[in-house]
């Protein structure tokens, strides 16, 4: 890649509009300071200029702004003179990152940015989270739990009670998802113990700036991915699914379903439609590669866009899946009653639309009701059905962002996270799904979306706008004859604009908008939509004219080109920002990130359909 030239502006983080929107939550999304260099640097720096009483000084000469400085080894020291030098001062060492959080004169920031070895000078800022009534709401362990004495059994909200309530312990003997695929397109999966087993997660494209960092490629550094692969198809290496003793394990609604992870989020959890768009189109081309078995697709993901099912690009790409034979679950979205409407892609009927359910933290059913936050539909497209998705217990990524940012109130344990939202529930079917496609596999993706809506029990309090068919139970219910669906289907044709409703990236102040990709190149939605009904949208590693990831097979995992520097709306988005550089982390070291951390303010957590991690 040639090197670029060095953006002025401040180096701004992703964000999207909706998390501008009150009330809700707020929390800093600033990553912990670790280890002792940069204070270390810091005072040797205070020292040297004679302001050792500097540093807790009212910033003049302009309106101050908070950064978050990321810096090579070694740089720490230049970076922190720039600061002082410009009337700003040091406010926290972040020594993980080889950095640390200034407040300076906003007329300064740039000189910051543009200080040698300084990778990015982010500016911080706060991030609004979609959370229940209660914040979060609590468990029957009373939330987290720093030790080690975790008992699923005990827990209404672990997986091991979840599968039993829905029914899905007592098909393991007779199937477990072996053979059977199951497409997450989402922020990557982390080999945490539980998805670690060689040939349990196969790595399809990444299509994310991350890809260009070897240490970072496919990995899950927002730690939403990992969640929802965990409820999938989780499994502790060892145990049977139907041996004795397998309470205490951690298996996935399908354990032993494999995922193929297509990573479309960065550690923000930060994707634009248009990759969206490209993960789902790849799936479909290569869904039965050789080795490869895709029956399913979870797409844990909305959008608040209110463009019709039958012009939207996003729609018409998870329609497509489906009619190429692949049974595609979406979530409703986080929005309750206020929205009016499902999510995109999910307002697409062909689609299995999942809300989410709330146990109370309770083995027992008799006081399951609908979760506050769980979309409602419209009244002629509601969820079909919904699953438990509040404060649900799976696997943690130590260190990722959603770690880092909210692990005082999500962690279980060394191993576990909670995670509340329609995200959650989507998985859970997914999981669902596998198990029937190997027992069938034959079934059509109508005769499976057939089965999971007949076999639900319907929840007091709130009607089909709020839970479809109601709450699943493999268990109840009666098998309906499956009805091929005849909805009018979409043609594609309309925006992109219009399926991000008010979901837009920002970079350098500048939104990504209008018929544009995410490398800032025009997407004809009728081209598009075209070679996406013949299964030609992707050629090698192209889609749209640019060259992503994902043209060749390494045997564990696809790989592809760099990433090209680009532009959109006529402002440059410099090749440098995708640069392995910019990028700070490690090596992946088996139980943890080892020496990495991933700072930052913006979290697009309403796009991943997730209420809240506690």
């Amino acid at each position: 890649m040639t090197p670029p030239k060095r953006d002025t502006s401040i180096d701004r983080p992703v964000r999207s509009r909706e998390a501008s929107r009150a009330p809700r939550s707020e929390r800093r999304g600033v990553a912990r300071a670790g280890g002792r260099g940069v204070a270390a640097v810091m005072a040797v720096v205070l020292g040297a200029f004679g302001l050792m009483g500097v540093a807790g000084r009212t910033v003049t000469g302009g309106t101050p702004v908070s950064l978050i400085v990321m810096t090579r080894p070694g740089a720490e020291a230049a970076a922190v003179a720039t600061v002082l030098r410009n009337g700003g001062r040091v406010t926290r060492s972040l020594g993980i990152i080889n950095g640390f959080t200034a407040s300076v004169p906003a007329r300064a920031a740039g000189l910051v940015a543009r200080t040698a070895g300084v990778v990015s000078a982010t500016e911080n800022q706060a991030v609004h989270l979609m959370m229940d009534a209660d914040g979060g709401g609590s468990s029957s362990d009373g939330g987290s739990s720093s030790g080690d004495n975790y008992d699923a059994r005990s827990d209404g909200d672990s997986m091991f009670n979840i599968e039993n309530r829905s029914g899905a312990r007592a098909l393991w003997q007779a199937t477990t998802g072996a053979g059977v695929d199951v497409a997450l397109i989402d922020s990557g999966v982390a080999p945490v113990l539980g998805l670690s087993d060689p040939g349990k997660v196969l790595n399809g494209p990444d299509l994310t700036e991350e890809s260009q960092n070897p240490a970072l490629a496919h990995l899950d550094t927002f730690g939403h991915g990992t969640h929802m692969a965990g409820i999938i198809a989780g499994h502790d290496p060892g145990v049977s699914p139907t041996g004795p003793g397998n309470s205490g394990a951690f298996l996935g609604v399908a354990p032993d379903a494999r995922i193929v992870s297509v990573k479309v989020a960065d550690v923000h959890g930060n994707t634009d439609v248009s990759q969206v768009i490209a993960g789902v189109d790849w799936v479909v081309q290569h869904a039965h590669d050789p080795g490869i078995n895709i029956r399913v697709l979870n797409l844990s993901f909305g959008t608040d866009s209110a463009q019709s099912y039958r012009l939207d690009p996003l729609a018409f790409a998870v329609e497509q899946a489906w009619l190429h034979g692949i049974v595609v679950v979406t979530s409703a979205g986080n929005a309750g009653a206020t929205l009016g409407h499902l999510t995109d892609p999910a307002n697409d009927p062909y689609v299995i639309a999942v809300g989410a359910a709330d146990d109370h933290g309770t083995v027992s059913p008799a006081d399951d009701t609908i979760s506050s936050f769980s979309s409602w539909g419209d009244g002629t497209r509601n969820p079909d059905l919904v699953a438990p998705g509040a404060h649900v217990q799976s696997l943690r990524v130590p260190g990722s962002y959603i770690d880092q940012t909210y692990g005082s109130t999500g962690t279980i344990n060394a191993r576990f996270f909670r995670g509340s939202g329609t995200s959650q529930a989507a998985a859970a079917i997914s999981g669902a799904a596998a198990l029937l496609i190997q027992a069938r596999p034959s079934l059509t993706p109508d005769q499976v979306k057939t089965l999971l809506v007949s076999h639900t029990a319907l929840l007091p309090g709130l009607g089909v706008r709020a839970q479809g068919a109601g709450l699943i139970g493999l268990h109840n219910g009666q098998m309906k004859a499956a009805v091929p669906q005849t909805f009018p289907r979409s043609v594609g044709t309309g925006t992109l604009d219009g399926a991000r409703g008010t979901s837009q990236l920002v970079l350098h102040g500048v939104a990504l908008t209008g018929e544009v990709d995410i490398f800032g190149r025009p997407v004809d939605t009728a081209a598009l939509a075209a070679a996406e009904a013949a299964g030609s949208s992707w050629s090698g590693g192209t889609w749209n004219g640019s060259s992503w990831s994902g043209s060749s097979w390494s045997g564990s995992s696809w790989s592809g080109s760099s990433w090209s520097g680009s532009s959109w709306s006529g402002s440059s988005w410099s090749s440098e920002h995708w640069a392995s550089a910019t990028w700070t982390g490690s090596s992946w070291s088996g139980s943890s990130w080892s020496g990495s951390s991933w700072s930052g303010s913006s979290w697009s957590q309403d796009m991943w359909s997730v209420d809240g991690w506690s």
